[in-house]
């Protein structure tokens, strides 16, 4: 079941709240402010499906709280509707200029109002839905690279914020060309998916993140983490992808497929560049690799 859209409306008359609350409430969940810095601030925190924005409030008028709302990295992507008394040509095009959606003229008729909500809702759900699966890996329906970059770069800025560790774990699949050779590649697919839904399965924390890094490669993020626990979960990983018994040739016979691991942490510091822990964590691999692979290794 589809989870109910949250409307902000804001908007200074009582009436005018009643009259959208009333009308809207069946099939949303309404939310309320009274002025611009009570509509930026709810904004922010609750994440709004889509905002109902009066333009004459009484601190800032909706035109700066649409732009506002547009310039911060949080809410920018937030449909705006107005819904005002101006009723000028310039008025609607300012609106629509300054980033929102539509605009609806008081007094209002609510059928178009509820029309109008629903069909920029859909558009919202829709474009969302392309947005996520931009980012997943089309054979594994894990994250994808490009999505690793930018919970990497989140992740970086919460720990040098909060200062704390961070950690990386880089993992390649052992001799898989090889496993490609003797298989095929339906079947290295096949062994793609199982492996990224052991990772996926082994990861507990909500904010553990995995994503296909490329061919064989899987990263993972690991928030929080020192590096003797970051080596319990790449520990954790390797012995459990390595439980599944997957039948691999190569370099012996009645060998299983196995991975290498690399894995590195820091509490990043101001002027530290989080590329360094991705490099480090890769050297670490390669290291892994050199001491004979089927093993984890740490700087």
């Amino acid at each position: 079941m589809q989870q109910r859209s949250n409307i902000l409306v804001v908007d200074d008359e009582p009436s005018n709240v009643q009259i959208l609350a009333e009308g809207l409430s069946d099939d949303y969940d309404i939310t309320v402010a009274k002025n611009g810095l009570e509509a930026f601030n709810n904004a922010q925190n609750f994440q709004p499906d889509l905002i109902l924005l009066d333009v004459g409030l009484p601190d800032v008028d909706g035109y700066e709280v649409c732009k506002l709302l547009k310039n911060h990295d949080a809410t920018r992507d937030i449909p705006v509707i107005f819904v005002t008394a101006r009723d000028d040509d310039d008025d609607e095009l300012t609106g629509l200029t300054l980033g929102a959606v539509d605009y609806v003229r008081k007094p209002f008729c609510m059928s178009l109002v509820k029309a109008r909500v629903s069909n920029q809702l859909e558009l919202r759900h829709k474009t969302q839905l392309l947005a996520d699966l931009a980012m997943l890996d089309g054979l594994t329906a894990i994250p994808n690279r490009r999505h690793f970059e930018v919970e990497f770069e989140k992740s970086w800025r919460f720990a040098q914020r909060k200062q704390r560790p961070l950690s990386i774990a880089i993992l390649d699949i052992d001799y898989f060309k090889q496993y490609n050779d003797i298989f095929g590649h339906l079947q290295g697919d096949k062994c793609l998916q199982t492996v990224a839904k052991k990772i996926s399965d082994s990861l507990v924390r909500p904010m553990d993140f995995v994503a296909r890094y490329g061919g064989e490669e899987f990263v993972i993020i690991l928030l929080d983490s020192d590096l003797d626990s970051t080596i319990k979960v790449a520990e954790k990983i390797r012995k459990g992808i390595e439980s599944l018994c997957l039948k691999h040739e190569y370099p012996t016979s009645n060998s299983w497929l196995t991975v290498s691991i690399g894995v590195a942490t820091i509490v990043p510091q101001q002027g530290d560049n989080h590329k360094e822990l991705l490099l480090q964590a890769d050297k670490n691999l390669y290291h892994a690799k050199s001491m004979g692979r089927n093993r984890s290794a740490q700087a």
